[in-house]
């Protein structure tokens, strides 16, 4: 994915933090069903807002997926294996 943005920074993180590589994000774009998110949580809020979304890799594993878009790119802030609250509330809103 030519407009998928990982700063070195996050790539790190993911590698590091979550065990999430830059394929399986790509994946989770690639398999998506169902829409996009806004955080709306008051200490989350940013500008351009941060959408989320939960999908799976190739491989079958669950990934909540967290960018903004910036000039037509997405810029990856985070993923990671939802909890059963995330996996539900995108259950009910996202498909």
């Amino acid at each position: 994915m030519r407009s998928l943005i990982i700063s070195t920074a996050v790539l790190e993180k993911l590698k590091n933090k979550h065990g999430v590589t830059r394929r399986e994000v790509e994946q989770c774009f690639e398999n998506k069903v169902g829409n996009y998110l806004s955080d709306d949580r008051e200490d989350h809020k940013t500008d351009p807002v941060t959408l989320w979304f939960v999908s799976l890799t190739n491989c079958n594993r669950l990934l909540k997926i967290t960018f903004i878009f910036v000039d037509g790119n997405i810029h990856i802030k985070s993923a990671y294996e939802p909890s059963d609250a995330v996996i539900e509330i995108y259950d009910r809103r996202g498909k």
